[in-house]
């Protein structure tokens, strides 16, 4: 299989190690970082950018974005890449939507975007919860895009049809990774279910576009992110999302390889080959990184 003029598979990674210069973030501006998060503080909102160390929240707080998690800032799984904490979460706090919409609100936002921790614990796996915040945030920020990016729920299609009743303008649900790495970057997850996920999004909300995400750097195949976006596409997904693993803290997964920028651009090159439509694809690149360019027209 040949990937935008170049083979899958060949060379096109360093061994990880000391971090390259293309992986360095530009230097966030402190005062406006100090701002956002005070004021999100204020608000009483958790956002991934923080729990997840994620390494562009300089750039996103200085511009004023942030991806707001709803449902606590505990989760039922343990991701080896993920740093959001992880145990017994807490009931969930009936206010917390509203407090999501007005801080959507205050912050002036024109798009929203609305993730969360998994929570195997509840019932419906939280989708109510993501339709209650939806909902709120549309009425206090009307011209506002929103965006969900959902956990599994178990695979459960009507807590599926639970949280795509108000009609995000996007339903995003992540890979992450190849299939053979799930036992071990995954191992509460299923690469099937998660496609399937997917699949019955796009049959139940045939208006709403379907969004996924890839991490590299695990160890991963170029042959197998040729696959995954190949089954992703035959899943009905039009958006899709490829970045660089980083390592959050010691006790995570290491990096195994750095990506070349030029394979990053391999990969976007496939994938709008493949028919996607909207794709970003590059070593800073996450899921709700500039969520609102990604799925302009």
């Amino acid at each position: 299989m040949r990937l935008g003029g170049a083979r899958c598979g060949e060379a096109g990674a360093l061994m990880s190690g000391r971090l390259p210069n293309w992986l360095r973030p530009a230097a966030p501006k402190a005062r406006q970082m100090a701002t956002l998060g005070r004021r999100l503080a204020e608000l009483g909102v958790h956002t991934v950018c923080q729990s997840a160390r994620c390494p562009n929240l300089g750039e996103c707080f200085a511009s004023g974005n942030a991806t707001f998690m709803i449902m606590g800032n505990t989760c039922t799984r343990n991701c080896g890449f993920c740093a959001v904490d992880h145990g017994h979460a807490a009931p969930l706090d009936p206010g917390e939507p509203r407090r999501i919409a007005e801080a959507a609100r205050s912050l002036e936002l024109r798009y929203v975007v609305i993730t969360s921790v998994t929570r195997d614990d509840l019932p419906d796996g939280g989708a109510s919860h993501f339709a209650a915040t939806v909902r709120v945030v549309r009425q206090l920020s009307p011209g506002a895009g929103v965006e969900i990016l959902v956990p599994d729920f178990q695979g459960d299609v009507e807590a599926l049809r639970v949280a795509l009743e108000p009609k995000p303008t996007v339903f995003g649900h992540n890979i992450e990774t190849a299939p053979r790495l799930y036992p071990r970057v995954r191992p509460q997850a299923d690469f099937a279910r998660s496609l399937e996920v997917l699949r019955r999004a796009g049959e139940i909300a045939p208006e709403v576009t379907t969004k996924s995400g890839l991490m590299v750097g695990l160890g991963e195949t170029e042959e197998e992110v040729c696959a995954a976006l190949g089954e992703l596409r035959r899943a009905g997904v039009s958006a899709v999302t490829i970045g660089q693993y980083l390592q959050p803290t010691r006790e995570h997964l290491p990096i195994i390889e750095y990506v070349l920028p030029e394979v990053f651009g391999r990969y976007e090159i496939a994938a709008r080959e493949m028919g996607f439509r909207h794709v970003m694809s590059g070593p800073l690149v996450r899921s709700s990184y500039h969520a609102v360019e990604l799925v302009q027209p």
